[in-house]
């Protein structure tokens, strides 16, 4: 992936950080994929590091994202996709509060730079969502779909938004260098909301 990424993860005080971390290196394991990685949600993409240049924490530090109160993650149903970085994932509702973290995000992208181009780009392009696994296999089967879900609602995790483990409010937002490895996939810089 081209660029820099902004991801939103939750705190790790949240129950579903842990909780998330290990379905995705189980997901991983039961799938024979080598990819395990933080559970996050792009914010955006494609962000330049001369962007942030050699201080990547005060660039963060300066951007101006709303109060974490406003925004409450809420996941929905899992779905999976023949593209790589979605081929087993959460999908996230695009609530208010999210959409704005979003556009304060895009607005670091060349090309975005106004209000107006990155909240066009939130409304008609950005799907929020969580991934649980990165894979080159065609898609995962509506049964392994049906299998994982079920194990997501035994323990509680409410795909509609609802429970404690349903999402979580605020979080940190995360600055990772994502035109390297997957391994290599570590925050450079972060703040809580």
């Amino acid at each position: 992936m081209p660029g820099s990424s902004l991801w939103l993860v939750p705190l790790t005080t949240s129950p579903l950080d842990s909780f998330l971390t290990h379905l995705i290196s189980q997901t991983a394991l039961f799938f024979s994929s080598p990819h395990t990685f933080l559970p996050h949600i792009t914010l955006t993409s494609d962000i330049d590091p001369a962007v942030y240049g050699s201080d990547p924490q005060t660039w963060l530090e300066n951007l101006s994202f709303p109060s974490g109160e406003n925004v409450r993650i809420k996941l929905q149903q899992m779905e999976s996709e023949s593209t790589f970085f979605k081929k087993l994932y959460l999908a996230v509702e695009k609530s208010n509060g999210l959409k704005d973290v979003a556009q304060v995000a895009r607005q670091t992208v060349d090309g975005y730079g106004s209000v107006e181009e990155a909240k066009g780009w939130v409304e008609e392009s950005y799907r929020p969502h969580l991934s649980l696994l990165y894979h080159d296999i065609p898609q995962v089967s509506q049964e392994d779909i049906a299998d994982i879900s079920k194990i997501l609602d035994d323990v509680g995790v409410g795909l509609k938004g609802e429970g404690e483990l349903g999402g979580w409010q605020g979080g940190k937002v995360v600055l990772v260098p994502t035109d390297k490895a997957i391994k290599d996939w570590n925050p450079i810089a972060e703040r809580e909301l």
